[in-house]
């Protein structure tokens, strides 16, 4: 795996980490900025905002730039909301802050994973993605308890600035990695316009412009992608989100195990990527429907028997397995049925954080309305169900292991004539793939 796929994973470390370490902090940040606990608990939902807005903007709007270039401009943006976080004199600050971090991780996300899955062989893209979004699962298990630690220890500022510089760390080593041949790639080394394609020509000129990407969103099988992405993470967090509650005053766990509980979780959600990203490149719609109904009947056991501990365990447990890690599959699947774009990836990026939003909401609604703490348990199983019935107009579909075209993805240039109506099969004899 090149060196520029591990770099990416290590931004999107500092970045993620970054996101979800608010929480972490609430109480620290309510009492150094006077403002109430909800308050701070808003700056969540700012966060999730701009990441589902300002991304796919920033995507549109740097459409014919370098993607070595956008890179290091979004890890600059970032530092600099970081920075702002970090000497932030009061809420308003803080919130600008949220909001500049949000929007430059969305389109950091789109960026990050087309040049990490352009950076290998065919049939690889689906384990580069995973390591990139490995980073992710890492926050969860290492960077959000360690950020909170730096919080009680040295306050809340101190947190911002740690996170600030791994992410001027991880923006020099793009810069020096992007900007390098990448051992593996269909495409010549990262010039300053952009990868260069085997006639010769950067990747950034054969891409067509924001007009060509912005033809491809009329593929209804996109959309269907991103619909089954949406459902499967508004499950997760639906459930999720509210674990810790569930743990206390459902299953009886004393507060001090709950930590443990939850990096139980994260590490079998760092192995579950693991296995997910071996596998997604060759059997994306097999490990989506083997997840998604594990998914469902886990958050179904966890609700009907949350008062039993041994099942609860084993129900998180499982959770963090087949949760997470299986946006991997989804991206292989995207693959498919799409060209490997930063519009492309921003916008999925923009729909998980529709599920993250939407999915928590749901549970709290369900909860204030008297419907108790499983509730949320039961809509998590309830979407995961839904996600699971999305994949069979497909299934058919889809050979098992099947790569097309070569395990590559179609360009822009190669896809457009999907537009114009051309049959599938014949679209796919015509492509001349990218080398993703």
């Amino acid at each position: 795996m090149p060196a520029v796929v591990f770099i990416l994973g290590l931004a999107i470390f500092a970045m993620t980490t970054s996101e979800f370490m608010v929480a972490g902090m609430l109480p620290q940040l309510s009492a150094g900025l006077g403002v109430s606990i909800s308050a701070i608990g808003y700056l969540v939902s700012a966060y999730a905002v701009a990441m589902a807005l300002g991304g796919p903007i920033i995507s549109a709007a740097t459409t014919r730039v370098s993607r070595a270039r956008v890179l290091v401009a979004l890890l600059a943006a970032f530092l600099v909301g970081q920075v702002l976080g970090a000497v932030a004199t009061g809420y308003p600050m803080l919130v600008v802050s949220r909001l500049v971090t949000g929007a430059a991780e969305a389109a950091f996300f789109g960026v990050g994973l087309t040049v990490a899955m352009d950076a290998v062989r065919p049939g690889l893209a689906g384990r580069a993605s995973s390591v990139v979004l490995g980073g992710l699962m890492v926050s969860s298990v290492l960077g959000v308890p360690l950020a909170t630690l730096l919080a009680q220890w040295v306050g809340w500022r101190g947190a911002f600035w740690a996170v600030a510089g791994l992410v001027l760390v991880a923006g020099l080593a793009v810069l020096h990695t992007v900007r390098a041949p990448v051992a593996g790639s269909s495409f010549g080394p990262a010039t300053s316009d952009g990868p260069v394609s085997s006639d010769g020509s950067s990747a950034g000129a054969t891409q067509g412009g924001l007009r060509a990407e912005l033809g491809l969103f009329r593929n209804r099988k996109l959309w269907a992608v991103y619909a089954t992405s949406m459902l499967h993470i508004g499950a997760l967090f639906a459930a999720t989100s509210y674990f810790a509650a569930i743990f206390i005053e459902r299953t009886g766990f004393a507060p001090e195990l709950v930590p443990a509980l939850l990096t139980g979780y994260g590490v079998t959600a760092v192995v579950g990527n693991t296995i997910a990203g071996r596998l997604a490149d060759r059997f994306p719609m097999a490990v989506l429907t083997v997840g998604l109904g594990a998914l469902t009947l886990l958050l179904a056991a966890f609700a009907a028997s949350s008062t039993v501990p041994t099942v609860a365990l084993v129900a998180v447990l499982g959770i963090g397995l087949v949760g997470l890690p299986l946006n991997s599959a989804t991206i292989a699947r995207r693959m498919r049925v799409a060209a490997n774009t930063p519009m492309i990836n921003t916008v999925g990026a923009s729909v998980v954080n529709v599920g993250i939003a939407v999915g928590p909401t749901l549970g709290g609604v369900a909860i204030s309305a008297g419907f108790g703490l499983t509730a949320p348990l039961w809509i998590g199983a309830a979407l995961a169900g839904l996600g699971l019935l999305s994949l069979v107009p497909y299934l058919r579909r889809t050979r098992p292991g099947a790569v097309p075209t070569g395990g590559k993805t179609a360009t822009l240039r190669e896809t457009q004539p999907m537009l114009a109506g051309i049959d599938d099969h014949a679209v796919t004899r015509g492509l001349e793939c990218s080398g993703t």
